[in-house]
């Protein structure tokens, strides 16, 4: 999870309704390259490079990447260690946990600016949904 100083000094949000360290945001590459190292676990620079270059027409240079994972590294996402010459990246925190807690924090953000009005419109969604997966959200909600 993310730490009380690398939070402190990523600027990294505590959630008001439970004070909890809410990781970034994360911008496209930022997002690519976790999603990677999520998938792989702990990863150099040199391999999350190799895993996304694979994919696209245009490669970037290891050094876009070797940036990009300090700056999580930074952030709180990534985890730093190293072995050698090389550094090894490993996540902070699960997938799903990240979505977890971002959801909350933006969800957060949305009651917080309007109010009841966000809140009618998402009562209108849950509504508007089949009563089984209606069922099975309230269920998640409810933690079980």
């Amino acid at each position: 999870m993310l730490s009380d100083q690398s939070a402190s000094s990523a600027g990294v949000e505590t959630s008001v309704e439970t004070d909890l360290r809410v990781p970034p945001a994360l911008h496209e590459l930022e997002a690519e390259v976790m999603e990677v190292v999520w998938e792989r676990g702990e990863s150099s620079v040199r391999e999350v490079m190799q895993a996304l270059n694979a994919d696209t027409p245009k490669e970037r240079a290891y050094t876009t990447y070797m940036t990009i994972m300090a700056r999580l590294d930074a952030k709180g996402m990534l985890e730093r260690r190293r072995q050698g010459k090389t550094d090894l990246y490993t996540p902070t925190c699960a997938r799903d946990q990240y979505a977890d807690m971002r959801a909350r924090a933006e969800l957060e953000s949305v009651v917080n600016q309007y109010g009841d009005v966000a809140l009618a419109h998402i009562a209108r969604q849950m509504a508007a949904l089949d009563p089984r997966r209606r069922r099975a959200l309230q269920r998640m909600a409810r933690g079980g």
